[in-house]
């Protein structure tokens, strides 16, 4: 059996991917498994970390504006893609693949639309609730459109041919118990809060993170660790400071540049606060842990705001816009939730409804079906 994965540009579309073929490596030992992705792409990084053989194509993204530096930078994407679609059949000629499993990201695109031209079963697996601008291009040609949240059937017209799979996410976030995790953190019974806005942080939400501190220390009631990003790290410890907020002097609120140890962090939680990547969203409620989500504004087709919409709607969520919040509306909300055991423990049961443990096991039996079947 034969399988290509193809995703590219962010962890959202890679995890999921490497999830599905740590899996069916483990239960078909004999597989051959290649990744496609972008030549530039993180994925370049991640998936031979993993044991994975990876091809890459070169690929641009689509700018949607009318300005002349915009349109020329389409109508170089365009010959870009055409010398993609040539690479992606190159690889597929020599491969000879049984089933593509496309993950997201401009980088899946040359591979799925020429193994729909091959007539190789292919599916896609499609993380946020609204399809992104790679997943409308093939979704109508692709055997299957994988979905992570049941409501996104109505966003294509294809219905019949969408199967809500949930998101993959790594066992531990799962598996991990709140009591061991407090444990292995040091942690007493002090509520925890964590928050974070994504691998390079966001400036502004940074900065009402820094008020939020300025509040908490005052009172002197939650521990919090926040993780700046890597952009963050270069600038804020010493805004904080210029804010008058002296964390030399209140050991419950800290401030690093990453949480390596998420799903332990997350495990042991009472608070999460984050923006609404569909990985993150995935992660929170496999962990089962209450949260509050500012989606990012400045996303295609606003998909972060959509996604947390769905996790509000089944009452899993408490969801602000960013134009809505500052670091003041931030810590009245944290501090009402915090104070509301009853509302937390119907999150957390919300959470775990929505949540898919076996995401990854589902998309692997669709994958092996669609080899099958060729």
């Amino acid at each position: 059996m034969k399988v290509v994965f193809t995703c590219g540009g962010t962890g959202g579309h890679i995890n999921p991917a490497l999830a599905v073929a740590k899996l069916l490596r483990e239960r078909k030992p004999d597989a051959e498994i290649l990744f496609v992705g972008a030549e530039d792409g993180m994925e370049t990084d991640l998936v031979p970390r993993e044991g994975f053989r990876i091809e890459t194509v070169k690929i641009s993204n689509y700018l949607r504006s009318l300005k002349p530096a915009a349109m020329w930078h389409n109508a170089k994407a365009l010959v870009t893609i055409r010398r993609a679609l040539r690479r992606a059949d190159a690889i597929i000629r020599e491969f000879q693949p049984d089933v593509i499993l496309g993950t997201g990201g401009y980088a899946s695109y040359p591979m799925l639309q020429q193994g729909v031209k091959r007539g190789i079963p292919t599916a896609l697996h499609e993380a946020n609730a609204v399809p992104g601008l790679a997943t409308k291009m093939v979704c109508d040609k692709v055997d299957k459109i994988l979905v992570s949240f049941p409501e996104s059937r109505s966003e294509y017209k294809n219905a019949d041919r969408v199967i809500p799979v949930g998101m993959p996410v790594r066992e531990e976030f799962v598996f991990t118990k709140r009591a061991d995790a407090r444990k292995t953190l040091g942690l007493g019974d002090e509520p925890l809060i964590v928050s974070a806005w994504g691998s390079l942080g966001a400036r502004e939400m940074n900065k009402k993170i820094a008020q939020f501190m300025k509040l908490e220390c005052a009172e002197n009631r939650y521990r919090h660790i926040h993780a700046t990003g890597s952009f963050g790290w270069r600038w804020m410890p010493q805004y904080v400071k210029e804010q008058g907020v002296d964390l030399a002097a209140h050991p419950l609120v800290t401030m690093q540049e990453y949480i390596y140890n998420m799903p332990t962090v997350m495990a042991a939680a009472d608070l999460i606060i984050s923006r609404a990547g569909a990985s993150t969203l995935n992660e929170i409620a496999a962990a089962g842990t209450p949260c509050i989500i500012v989606p990012s504004p400045n996303v295609t087709n606003n998909h972060q705001e959509k996604n947390a919409r769905v996790l509000e709607q089944h009452g899993a969520a408490v969801v602000l816009r960013e134009s809505e919040c500052d670091g003041e509306r931030l810590y009245r909300e944290a501090r009402a939730l915090l104070e509301n055991d009853e509302k937390r423990k119907k999150m957390r049961t919300a959470l775990r409804e929505i949540a898919v443990i076996d995401s990854a096991e589902r998309i692997y039996r669709i994958i092996v079906e669609l080899a099958k079947s060729r």
